[in-house]
């Protein structure tokens, strides 16, 4: 190592050092509320990641790389996306945004260590307010939130979800489908940090000072280049793809990255468990003066609608948790949300309480904080309530089997029954219905998954042979192509088998929604019609874009608007989509 090197190295672990001593803050408000709702806007239109061991493993290696950094102008945030395409982005903020797909590429430590590393030195090096656009980035995200009430009222008539218990969000599944409907908020933050790469000097800049503070967190550096590596391997090396398209300079960049490791020596990593404390505080602090109380039943309603009366994201308690999971304010914010969950569904009338869900939601909590540390007192209190909803499950039994027999009931019924009694005799008869109600809903996804659970469960029987008529009949007429290939793909009935491969065979080419084909791609990636598909999705998606031009060109932006986020959201590797980001390249 150079004695320039040595020199940097040798300041660098200095400055972190001191810097474990000082807490984050939050020294500007107005940008971090801005980077703050962007998020929301960014997490709403992608959906949530919901895969709790990562969440984890991403917050332990993010925060010990944070406290390496001498960077306290924001606490740091991190969110897992549910997105295909593999990518990681930053906002000014201090949110640092991570997709399934990058997940799902199979990132040892090391590697995660790095891509964490680089976003941080986004935020730590300040690019985003560095770039040189006609606008700002503060004006972006101001942009994006207005564009996202604004859309998002205009189809404030969506379908929702039924149901009401909130997740680990704090938003209520029931208007979850519809909590933002915004294209170009979610586009404008997605073009302007996600879309558009940083220039060779921010990459060069973030590459390396989230390098260093891998080594110096004790993670091994080479991860970085080991990183780059996987995704060579693995991914298209597209300019127009996924992470290569915002993460330009790959070769010069691996090489860069290797030279660097060779130069970096792993650190004994500082224990960062003060640091996450003081995130978690501050937080908190923030949400206690800028968000309503949620205990207070007037302003319950406040915190859980959004300006534009759909769901709003609690980012900053879900923040608040990632960033220590243990101790009494971690409990806290656990019960906060369960207390909230448990009387939002107590509300509700009796026989359409669905307990089922409000049983695995504390369930999950209970085995997480079992799990963090045995200090903690409120598995106790949560065993009491498991306990109580048993009780009240097995009271309302009777009342639930009668008010079946009668035949009078709506559909909701029958899920929340099914969710309530699983093991239940009723169970299968109860499949059945329920195949039969979301056929005559034009819900084919869930009408074979319904009919398939009741051929499963009452083999041999009368209930049997009415799942597989169902099915018959449903085959020929089926629209959706994931259900068609999962009937193609049973082997106990040859005959609904040829039935479900002819219509599939039939539509993969003609499909008309980019819904269907991008379902159909998400749950067959290699399916026997995968490529036919795509092709099809293509061509769709190009039809969306002479539509978004027309309606840009005559004035109507609110339908232009709608077609780009099909584009961006259905079908994000098409020659359309490729074209809309090329297109926001050379506007900036």
């Amino acid at each position: 190592m150079t004695r320039a090197l040595l020199t940097t190295a040798l300041v660098l672990r200095l400055i972190a050092t001191a810097a474990q001593a000082e807490p984050p803050e939050i020294r500007n408000r107005v940008l971090f509320r801005k980077s703050l709702e962007a998020a929301e806007q960014a997490l709403a239109y992608y959906g949530p990641y919901e895969n709790r061991a990562e969440m984890r493993r991403v917050a332990d290696i993010g925060y010990r790389l944070a406290q390496e950094s001498d960077f306290r102008k924001f606490p740091f945030s991190f969110y897992l996306v549910d997105f295909p395409a593999p990518n990681a982005f930053a906002l000014p903020g201090g949110h640092i945004f991570i997709t399934k797909g990058l997940l799902d590429l199979g990132l040892d430590d090391d590697m995660l260590a790095g891509l964490l590393g680089h976003e941080i030195g986004h935020v730590v090096y300040e690019h985003g307010l560095k770039m040189k656009k006609k606008a700002t980035l503060l004006n972006i995200l101001s942009q994006a939130v207005v564009a996202g009430v604004l859309v998002s009222a205009s189809n404030s008539n969506n379908d929702r979800r039924t149901g009401g218990v909130p997740d680990r969000y704090g938003r209520s599944t029931s208007n979850s489908a519809n909590r933002v409907q915004g294209a170009m908020a979610a586009g404008l933050v997605i073009t302007e940090l996600l879309l558009r790469s940083y220039s060779r000097e921010f990459e060069d800049e973030a590459d390396d000072g989230g390098q260093r503070m891998a080594a110096g967190a004790g993670f091994d550096p080479d991860g970085t280049r080991a990183l780059m590596a996987l995704m060579g391997e693995r991914l298209p090396q597209s300019k127009e793809y996924g992470y290569w398209r915002t993460h330009p300079f790959f070769d010069q960049r691996v090489r860069a990255a290797d030279v660097r490791a060779e130069l970096l020596k792993i650190q004994e990593s500082t224990p960062d468990e003060e640091y996450r404390k003081q995130t978690q505080e501050i937080l908190l602090e923030y949400r206690e003066d800028h968000l309503p109380d949620p205990k207070k039943a007037d302003a319950r309603d406040d915190a859980d609608q959004g300006d534009d009366g759909g769901e709003r994201l609690d980012l900053v308690k879900l923040a608040a948790l990632n960033a220590w999971p243990r101790g009494e304010a971690a409990d806290e914010l656990r019960w906060e949300n369960l207390e909230l969950a448990r009387d939002r569904e107590l509300d509700r009338p009796e026989l359409s309480r669905d307990f089922g869900r409000l049983i695995e939601l504390f369930r999950i909590e209970t085995e997480e904080v079992r799990e963090l540390g045995p200090e903690s007192s409120l598995p106790s209190r949560l065993d009491q309530e498991l306990a109580a909803f048993d009780r009240q499950l097995e009271e309302l039994y009777p009342q639930a089997v009668a008010t079946y027999r009668t035949g009078i009931y709506e559909t909701e019924f029958l899920t929340t029954f099914q969710s309530n009694y699983p093991e239940a005799p009723e169970r299968p008869e109860i499949a059945l219905d329920l195949g039969r109600a979301f056929s005559r809903l034009r819900r084919p996804d869930d009408a074979v998954s319904h009919y398939l659970s009741a051929l499963a469960a009452g083999t041999g029987t009368e209930i049997a042979r009415q799942a597989r008529s169902g099915l018959r009949n449903l085959a020929p007429v089926l629209d959706r192509l994931a259900p068609l290939q999962e009937l193609a793909d049973q082997q106990d009935d040859r005959e609904l088998q040829g039935l479900a491969a002819r219509r599939l065979a039939e539509l993969a080419s003609s499909f008309e929604d980019l819904p269907n084909g991008a379902a159909y791609l998400r749950k067959y990636p290699g399916g026997e019609y995968a490529e036919t598909v795509a092709e099809r999705l293509n061509n769709l998606a190009e039809n969306l874009y002479g539509e978004l031009v027309l309606y840009q060109t005559v004035g109507d932006h609110v339908k232009a608007l709608e077609r780009i986020q099909t584009i961006l959201l259905e079908a994000p590797l098409s020659r359309a989509a490729a074209r809309l980001r090329h297109a926001a390249v050379l506007e900036s």
